[in-house]
């Protein structure tokens, strides 16, 4: 072939290339809009089984109004990129729905019809350093004039972006809510400040409260309460308190008809006595439990007990000390997947819970349930009295009185099958409902958890107030137990695999392990250190102000020989259990900083080394492939 034959045909060959190229790319662009290949490891940019139940059932159209202001926000690098992605996302919904997902993008420019629409759906604008607003906000509507909104897409619930958006669609194709009643002797719509906060109008609900009223139709029902509502589909019961015989036997009557229910009964319930202003004294106030009923549904559980666990306490700042700030505290939980039920619903695709003072219960002796543990402690755990607690020792103290007994408690369970009335002689006196005892049933279905700082909002969220919106970003699943146990009592599961799957606990559980068995170890010598340096200090300290030694009073004017003898051995009592202290300290963390010099050593110098080992291995073989490919 000449050469300018040669020249044509590569830039015929190249030409084809491109637009060979070119070709795929459009049709891959028309066909395989989405097509995603998601290489993170619990597949956080895969749209869930969840979601993909939501958007096939839908019967309606829904119209989704994605306003963001996008000549605005184009300065600012970050916010574009999380508009992208937000926008991806949305067009993977409306892709996957066939049509009954309507996507709609509005660009909100200022002073324009389009901004003040906005406006009035309720979105919230981020100001820019020229005084315009940026809107990165979701509307959505349905046929029969429902409305939810995303008032502004924060970066902070990134993780949660899927979740908000399906329930938003969720919502829309369920106008129809379910009614979850409530009896709780908690502040859940004002949160844990209690009445006091909020008659200086500084209230806030529960975060878990605030998405049970964004989900639910709910009905607070009155301390003076004499029945169940019938509409209500869902009964959830919360720290009661004081609740009479007539009280009961509704509650009685209402699970053995049919009715479900969500109970948190707890031995020491710190939300409670931070909403009573704290009092340490009120130990009997903080503890609830429901007597009678509890029992005939077949749980065994003692209002008296907490579970101390060596294994999942929490860690808190206990000292200024830079030396020694952090301590493990047994009374306040940490529970990861080990301890939840994969099976279930409620708890399969839970990832941490953060509880504290927690009780114990079991299967009651005789029951004729069936009693499923949802959430365990550690095996190594024990049961102390609530008073103990409750009268703020040192965490240090509590962690000596765990004794483990080497089986795990249960925390939360799920009860169902035959159950029989907490009444069996009838109504108690002065009842007055009419309607015909129900005596036994074939099937309950009760779900009942010894926690009820479970609510507190410090154990699993950080608020914050942006652009005049509050907005909660979830650091733990406390708000998705309680949500998918409500969901799923009231008979749907769809959101259930979508709050959860964006929590990425992943706690370095060989270090704490080494923490609590060293803390355990060493912590009496070190306290009996302590102890020492304390009394030897206070000791010279008054042999220096002019005190007595051995009954021998002081001149006040000039210490004695004795005296000065006496200091002297003080000072180097001091300096030895100091030196003592310090190599007790230093065993605290001897095993920890082992095992951190070993991962040093492994990231630092062994992976290079396996780099370079396999680069030698593969140069070797290239040179014998060359060698065996020279012809002789």
């Amino acid at each position: 072939m000449k050469p300018m034959s040669r020249r044509l045909f590569s830039m015929l060959a190249l030409t084809l290339a491109g637009v060979i190229f070119f070709a795929i790319n459009i049709a891959a662009d028309t066909t395989l809009t989405t097509e995603r290949l998601d290489l993170t490891e619990k597949g956080i940019f895969t749209l869930s089984k969840g979601t993909l139940e939501t958007i096939t059932s839908l019967k309606e159209p829904i119209t989704l109004k994605f306003f963001y202001s996008k000549k605005i926000a184009a300065g600012y690098a970050q916010t574009a990129a999380y508009a992208a992605r937000v926008r991806d996302l949305l067009e993977d919904y409306a892709a996957l729905s066939h049509g009954k997902i309507i996507l709609e993008e509005i660009d909100p420019e200022p002073f324009t019809a389009a901004e003040d629409q906005a406006t009035a759906y309720g979105l919230s604008g981020a100001p820019t350093d020229s005084g315009d607003m940026v809107y990165l906000g979701l509307v959505g509507t349905n046929t029969i004039d429902g409305k939810q909104v995303i008032p502004f897409f924060s970066q902070d619930r990134e993780p949660y972006l899927e979740y908000d958006i399906t329930s938003l669609i969720y919502r829309l194709a369920t106008p129809k809510k379910p009614v979850l009643g409530i009896i709780s002797s908690l502040p859940l719509e004002t949160g844990a400040g209690g009445m006091a906060i909020a008659l200086q109008g500084h209230a806030e609900p529960f975060t878990a409260y605030k998405e049970l009223t964004d989900s639910y139709r709910t009905k607070m029902l009155d301390m003076d309460f004499t029945s169940i509502p019938k509409d209500v589909d869902v009964l959830m019961i919360v720290q009661p308190k004081d609740l009479d015989p007539a009280q009961r036997y509704a509650i009685d009557q209402f699970v053995l008809g049919g009715g479900r229910a969500l109970v948190f009964v707890d031995p020491l319930s710190e939300v409670a006595a931070r909403s009573a202003g704290g009092n340490p004294q009120t130990q009997g106030s903080n503890s609830s439990d429901l007597p009678r009923l509890l029992h005939d549904w077949g749980v065994a559980y003692d209002p008296d007990k907490v579970i101390l666990d060596r294994k999942l306490a929490q860690r808190v700042q206990v000292s200024l000390d830079p030396r020694d700030p952090i301590t493990i505290y047994p009374a306040w939980l940490h529970l990861t997947q080990a301890q939840f039920d994969a099976r279930d619903q409620v708890t399969s695709s839970l990832q941490t819970l953060n509880l504290a003072s927690v009780g114990a219960i079991s299967k009651a002796k005789g029951a004729s349930t069936h009693f499923a543990p949802l959430v365990t402690s550690s095996n190594e755990a024990s049961l102390i009295d609530a008073e103990a607690v409750q009268m703020s020792p040192r965490p240090q103290d509590l962690l000596g009185s765990v004794h483990p007994t080497g089986k795990p408690y249960v925390v939360a369970a799920r009860i169902s099958g035959p159950a029989r009335t907490a009444f069996p002689d009838g109504p108690p006196a002065g009842d007055n409902v009419t309607a015909k005892q129900i005596k036994t049933t074939k099937a309950i279905n009760v779900i009942v958890m010894a926690d009820t700082d479970i609510f507190d909002d410090r154990f699993w969220v950080r608020t914050q107030n942006l652009y005049g919106k509050r907005i909660a970003t979830p650091f733990a699943d406390n708000g998705a137990f309680i949500l998918n146990a409500v969901e799923n009592l009231s008979g749907s599961n769809a959101l259930i695999s979508l709050r959860t799957r964006a929590s990425n606990d992943r706690p370095f559980t060989v270090v704490q392990q080494l923490q609590a068995q060293a803390q355990a170890q060493f912590q009496q010598e070190a306290d009996s250190l302590q102890a020492k340096l304390s009394d030897t200090e206070s000791r010279l300290h008054a042999l220096e102000q002019g005190g007595s030694t051995n009954g021998e009073p002081s001149t006040g004017t000039a210490l004695s020989p004795a005296q000065q003898t006496e200091i002297a051995k003080f000072r180097a009592d001091v300096a030895s259990t100091r030196t003592q202290l310090r190599e007790v300290q230093r065993d605290l963390r001897k095993e920890v900083d082992a095992l951190g010099t070993f991962l040093e050593v492994v990231n630092i110098a062994l992976v290079p080394l396996l780099v370079a080992a396999f680069a030698l291995i593969l140069a070797i073989l290239r040179r014998r492939r060359r060698a065996r490919a020279v012809p002789l």
